[in-house]
Formats: structure tokens, C-alpha cells, sequence
């Protein structure tokens, strides 16, 4: 991608970590090149999650530690990919996440995106 530019579900390509399976296709819900990137430069991947109640993520939480696994299977450990969480996630799922290497930023604190380099 080039510097500057975003997309939004865009499909990336992966090889499952430990197996004989070929690439698969997993979405990344919104990708962003930095402006200041210098090409070849991976984009920042970013997933959004929306829980009403504590109970429904904690069921989900491991999605995203497979998406980074494949993620820095495929691509290297330099793979920046963050959370953007809205409502209600509890100490539990933010551990779990965080033991991943898989940090977040919160809905009402955009201007955390600038950490970013974006």
C-alpha cells in the first residue's frame, strides 16, 4: 500500500503457523499505511470489536490471538495489529489479549491512533 492510503475489510493473505495448509484469506476490518512509511512497509491492521455485556467476549478472544498468530507466521513479528474496542470488555479478555502481545485502543480515545504513527 502506499503511504497515506487505508482500506476498509480488506482480505489478508496468511499461511496457517505449524501445517501443510496452503495461504488462506483472513479480513482485517480496517488497514492503514502511515504517511511516513518507506516502502516495502507493512500497514498497521486494526480489528473492531462492539460488546454490549462481558459475556460475549470473552467466548470470542481467541479470534484474535489466531488472526495474530497467522499474522506473524506469515509476515514476521514486526505485524502491528491493534483492537479498537467500543463497550464493555472486562480485565479477563484485556489479559488474555495482551499476553497475545495484542494491545487496544478505545473508541472514546481516538487521538491513541497518533501512537500509532498514523
Amino acid at each position: 500500500m502506499e503511504p497515506g492510503t487505508f482500506s476498509f475489510r480488506l482480505n489478508v493473505l496468511v499461511k496457517p503457523p505449524k501445517t501443510e495448509a496452503k495461504t488462506v484469506k483472513i479480513p482485517i476490518d480496517a488497514v492503514i499505511q502511515p504517511k511516513k512509511a518507506k516502502l516495502p512497509h507493512l500497514p498497521v491492521l486494526i480489528e473492531a470489536k462492539s460488546a454490549g455485556d462481558f459475556t460475549n467476549v470473552n467466548k470470542r478472544r481467541k479470534e484474535e490471538a489466531i488472526k495474530i498468530n497467522y499474522l506473524r507466521a506469515t509476515h514476521g513479528e514486526q505485524v502491528v495489529f491493534v483492537l479498537f474496542l467500543c463497550g464493555y470488555f472486562d480485565a479477563a479478555y484485556l489479559g488474555y489479549e495482551a499476553a497475545e502481545g495484542i494491545d487496544w485502543i478505545w473508541e472514546h480515545r481516538t487521538e491513541d491512533l497518533s501512537q500509532l504513527g498514523l
